[in-house]
């Protein structure tokens, strides 16, 4: 799987990630402070969903319609410990749910998805 994580992901849930083997770019390692359309470009140019805490990309998708990245997974709830993120990433993929193409929310209690439409360059 193809993801950025943006700023707020804690580094350990990234190291986790990569660890498990997906391809997990760093908004905190590459271009820490971007705005939140520069997150948005950087993963559509790079064909990256979007991993967040950050709940304005749906504005940007839905309501001023930027380029919409690969998929954006974001998760509606501060995490418990800096692994909370990877554990959950790794529970959605297990559970084969598609995040390509879709806005997903997760919380500990459900996972709603929405689809977006993905431009391709």
């Amino acid at each position: 799987m193809r993801l950025l994580a943006n700023e707020n992901i804690p580094p350990a849930s990234v190291s986790a990630l990569r660890e498990a083997g997906h391809d997990v770019g760093s908004v905190a390692e590459r271009s820490p402070g971007i705005s939140d359309a520069a997150v948005m470009e950087m993963a559509h140019a790079e064909n990256r969903i979007i991993l967040t805490f950050d709940r304005d990309y749906g504005e940007l998708i839905f309501h001023r319609h930027r380029p919409a990245p690969a998929g954006v997974l974001y998760l509606r709830c501060l995490p418990a410990s800096p692994l909370e993120p990877a554990r959950y990433v790794a529970q959605l993929l297990a559970s084969r749910i598609e995040l390509e193409g879709r806005f997903t929310t997760g919380d500990r209690e459900q996972v709603r998805q929405r689809p977006m439409a993905v431009e391709k360059d």
